[in-house]
């Protein structure tokens, strides 16, 4: 197996993302279409969204073998040289887009670069994770000391370890026992050199979906917007604990390696992680946020001038709140789209800019006006001050904030990038002291009962049965932390 060098891409805007929640990484498969590198290099590239760290792609050819590629930076610049794809020959291919979550203690490692690759007796196979699993830090320590060497600090590796422990037949059988074995969330795209596997966990709380490359191909990916770039038809959803194996001949099983379970996809992915463009169980991702924002205007109604998005996340929000509430909707905030991961060297005066890099107020439109600000999100609230400062500045004559999901008060353990929990500016003030806090004259979240109208729950939230994971906004984690419990970690129903 030959890897070629990786490339370095410093990220020196990195400080100003901190107040931010990122999605910890995408992936994507594709087999029986011909080159698989290509078309996986561009079905990452719609993921960009879902991390920006770093990338990896591994292909099989049955005449090189199995071959992979881990680059820093995005897609765009390291995956798209003939010269990276002349060294991934094959049509049968895996890969990942990353943010650092469980891994990050060695996060600027290549190592940690997913996906991992294991030799096993019936031949090779590489795993890439979307997700977290819970109970990492007891596996590695069984299987380190049964004899395991681990190359990296990511959680994802405990995977291929339990794999090699497996007496399973065959790579499906050995990744079953394997997942058996893990708790927490994980959407999964495998090869061996004649097949690619699907996988998500029993509560399916990440996306995976599955489609058709022309006659025989299939691609599998994290969300839709990653078929629609490669010209692939959207078949379908892989079920929560769900395993498809894909041959090259274009014959795909089912397998339902675990217990039934109630799903509980995770909501957020409603409210921000997915790009606007993709399907989510069946709805428009976009016409899901804009449900979101007329929900908002329903709930927190506010007498003012222009509803203006915090861009891009919270623009198909703030048109849902505009169209409800009657209130113009316009874009009093500009981003610019062209700040990058090669940006100029982060002096201190640069850094004191905050947010000015990335956004600039529309002073013509602003100046004189009561501004309803709306956002997806408000996580230690450093970037909605800055925003704030940036309105009055150019003139605005009030400022009320509206956010489009409940406070988040509680981290993420199945995959998202969270601040630690007293850093969550929701987990130590009300919801008046962080009006005061922000310095705006209004601040309104949506109800969690809201948000599950939005997403198409009629009667809202189940209290006995939530329809969804809401662990961020409610501390009702599905699946127990252990992990974090034994470090000290108190969840809400403690």
């Amino acid at each position: 197996m030959s890897e070629t060098e990786p490339l370095w891409r410093s990220n020196p805007l990195d400080a100003l993302d901190g107040d931010t929640l990122h999605e910890e990484c995408g992936v994507f498969g594709a087999i029986g279409a011909g080159e698989a590198a290509p078309l996986v290099a561009l079905g990452l590239h719609a993921l960009q969204h879902r991390g920006q760290e770093a990338g990896g792609i591994v292909v099989h050819d049955p005449e090189r073998g199995f071959n992979f590629a881990r680059r820093f930076g995005y897609v765009r610049d390291t995956f798209t040289s003939q010269d990276v794809m002349d060294t991934l020959p094959g049509d049968v291919g895996i890969g990942h887009v990353r943010y650092a979550t469980s891994g990050s203690k060695g996060g600027t490692a290549i190592r940690e670069v997913q996906p991992f690759f294991g030799e096993f007796a019936m031949g090779g196979a590489a795993v890439a994770h979307n997700g977290n699993i819970v109970n990492a830090e007891a596996l590695r320590k069984d299987l380190i000391g049964r004899g395991s060497i681990f190359q990296s600090s990511s959680d994802s590796e405990c995977i291929i370890h339990l794999m090699a422990r497996s007496m399973g037949p065959n790579i499906p059988e050995r990744m079953k026992d394997a997942l058996r074995r893990v708790e927490g969330a994980f959407s999964i795209v495998a090869m061996t050199r004649t097949k690619l596997i699907g996988c998500r966990d029993p509560l399916g709380v990440r996306p995976l979906v599955l489609g058709r490359i022309g006659e025989t191909g299939y691609a599998l990916a994290s969300e839709t917007c990653a078929l629609d770039i490669i010209g692939a038809e959207f078949l379908r959803e892989v079920e929560p604990g769900e395993m498809v194996v894909i041959t090259k001949e274009g014959a795909l099983i089912s397998h339902r390696p675990f217990e039934q379970r109630r799903p509980r996809f995770c909501i957020f992915e409603h409210v921000y992680f997915s790009r606007p463009d993709s399907i989510l169980g069946g709805r428009s991702v976009y016409e899901t946020r804009e449900a979101i924002g007329r929900e908002l205007a329903k709930e927190a109604p506010v007498e003012a001038d222009l509803v203006c998005p915090v861009p891009d996340s919270g623009t198909p929000a703030a048109i849902g709140y505009s169209l409800e509430s009657g209130i113009p909707y316009a874009m009093g905030i500009i981003r610019n789209q062209y700040v990058g991961r090669t940006f100029i060297e982060p002096t201190e005066q640069i850094r004191n800019m905050g947010v000015r890099l990335k956004l600039n107020v529309n002073r013509a439109l602003i100046r004189g006006k009561r501004v309803v600000l709306v956002d997806d999100s408000v996580v230690r609230g450093t970037t909605s001050r800055k925003i704030k400062e940036m309105i009055l500045d150019a003139g605005a004559a009030a400022v009320h904030f509206r956010i489009a999901s409940p406070p988040t008060a509680w981290p993420c353990f199945y995959g998202v990038d969270t601040p630690q929990r007293e850093k969550l500016l929701a987990a130590t003030m009300s919801e008046e002291e962080m009006r005061r806090h922000l310095g705006v004259d209004s601040l309104r979240f949506i109800s969690l009962d809201g948000l599950y109208r939005a997403v198409g729950e009629a009667k809202g939230r189940n209290p006995d049965a939530p329809q969804y994971c809401d662990a961020c906004f409610s501390g009702e984690y599905p699946v127990s932390p252990s992990d974090q419990i034994a470090r000290g970690f108190r969840v809400a129903a403690e």
